[in-house]
């Protein structure tokens, strides 16, 4: 890709192209709310939307105009300016993280000889970009449980910001294995160094990890802790209605396929087409064709996310918190250790590529059977056998409770079981 296109567009292209991504991530929006209901409906053997539109595809935007609709409900301990702001927070960098994301090669803007990249523009740290932009978000989520002046929602904004920060870690560390295999952190060069393979596979452990953390990082069951009805009701967002909750529904599905393009961006090629298919069909990395090929990898990664929705309940927050700080964060950072050591050897011709992939095989499948390991749990001490088992005192809190089998009931519980 010709580095001079970036930033030398004309000002109607890049306008257009801004237009174009802001509309495709509505549309997107949109269809994977009905896709994720209709997959939903599957699994659990129901119908789904059937009824507005063909396939009932018109279900989700009848759900928009209505939310959009609805009566505005203010509470009244809320600190207005910052309620109002926190949905805006939240939802404006969903939309910016798209300004770095690869659609597809050069292409020729049909009717004119403008030749431009199907990319709004590119920038040298454009994944930490990503990773900047997106943690933006969180404040708009942390804001929205403060200002409601509910407690409810103000747990659930905690939460979100310590789920943002733990697995943030472990996702940051999984970029820097491909940093190194790319020697980029520029996301149309990192997709161009996947000409020959993508990264998945000699970095599975990252793309793995990288996997496990985007769905922490997007509040999905079954890490939807912050939204966990049953204990928060309804989660930062419980005090919100209208519009503004449609901008966090909103917000939620963007960075649903943020996360999704920038798997596919980092570890499955970009937009290139699937493995055999560019061998067969010279033309399939040319043109508008790659834009589909994108979109399908990314819709892959949706339907993971409703996959993973419909069968695994939530998580305890302390089996989450655990499970990232204890598991994911440390297998992060001695596989980036490892990475950066392989890569090395490479270079100076110590291992050759085909060794790399075997060893990176065995890695993986030695990290994934530790998952496998059921966690120790300490031993209590175990009582002496000649010690006489403490007494019980069954009205000591005014109620008759009944003893537990090695508890031994005093003179006095008898005395009043007799009377009664």
């Amino acid at each position: 890709m010709s580095e001079n296109l970036w930033g030398n567009d004309p000002m109607w292209v890049v306008l257009l192209k801004a237009l174009l991504i802001f509309a495709i991530l509505v549309l997107y929006t949109l269809f994977n709310i009905w896709f994720e209901r209709r997959v939903v409906a599957r699994m659990q053997h129901r119908v789904g939307p059937n009824m507005h539109g063909p396939f009932g595809l018109l279900q989700s935007l009848a759900d928009g105009v209505k939310l959009g609709l609805k009566e505005e409900v203010f509470p009244k301990a809320a600190d207005r300016i910052v309620y109002f702001l926190a949905p805006i927070l939240a939802v404006v960098p969903a939309f910016l993280a798209w300004a770095v994301i690869p659609f597809g090669p050069e292409v020729t803007i049909p009717f004119t000889d403008v030749r431009t990249a199907l990319q709004l523009t590119d920038l040298p740290v454009a994944v930490l970009y990503i990773l900047a932009v997106t943690s933006v978000g969180i404040y708009g989520i942390v804001l929205a449980g403060w200002s409601s002046g509910s407690t409810y929602a103000l747990l659930g904004g905690l939460r979100s910001s310590a789920q943002m920060i733990s697995y943030e870690v472990a996702m940051g560390l999984s970029f820097v294995s491909v940093f190194i295999f790319a020697g980029s952190m520029s996301t149309s060069e990192i997709v161009a160094a996947q000409e020959q393979w993508w990264f998945f596979l000699p970095l599975l452990p990252s793309f793995i990890i990288y996997v496990i953390a985007m769905v922490g990082e997007t509040n999905r069951a079954p890490f939807d802790l912050p939204e966990a009805e049953g204990e928060l009701v309804g989660g930062f967002h419980t005090e919100y209605s209208s519009f503004k909750f449609a901008m966090f529904f909103l917000a939620e599905y963007i960075n649903m396929v943020t996360v999704s393009a920038l798997a596919t961006t980092l570890f499955l090629g970009g937009w290139r087409a699937p493995f055999g298919i560019a061998q067969i069909w010279p033309g399939a990395n040319e043109g508008y064709w790659p834009v589909i090929w994108f979109l399908g990898k990314t819709l892959l990664f949706i339907f993971l996310f409703i996959w993973l929705r419909g069968t695994l309940p939530r998580m305890r927050y302390d089996q989450f918190m655990h499970f990232g700080w204890k598991w994911l964060i440390p297998i992060a950072l001695g596989w980036t250790i490892a990475v950066a050591f392989m890569r090395k050897a490479m270079q100076e011709e110590l291992f050759t590529q085909q060794t790399v992939l075997w060893a990176a095989g065995v890695v993986a499948v030695l990290l994934l059977a530790t998952f496998l390991i059921p966690e120790k749990k300490p031993q209590e001490p175990a009582a002496p056998e000649d010690e006489a088992p403490a007494e019980f005192d069954a009205f000591a809190g005014g109620y008759p409770v009944p003893p537990m089998p090695d508890r031994a009931t005093t003179d006095r519980d008898a005395s009043k079981e007799g009377r009664l």
